[in-house]
């Protein structure tokens, strides 16, 4: 029986926190800088947590479930 393997895209964009909730990075902020405003490019800095429907999917790409 082969390997299961972990989607690469998934590997890269996600990470575990201790808690066991999923992070990801915000998107639209890695060009076209200038006509956003400094306060949407600062919240777009920081990291969020993946909604709790998506969970399953993600857990699913990351062969974690």
């Amino acid at each position: 029986m082969p390997k299961m393997k972990t989607k690469s895209s998934a590997k890269k964009r996600f990470k575990i926190t201790g808690s066991g909730k999923i992070k990801r990075k915000h998107a639209f902020k890695s060009h076209i800088l200038t006509k956003k405003s400094k306060k949407r490019k600062l919240k777009l800095t920081h990291s969020g947590l993946v909604h709790k429907s998506d969970e399953s999917n993600i857990k699913e790409q990351l062969r974690l479930s």
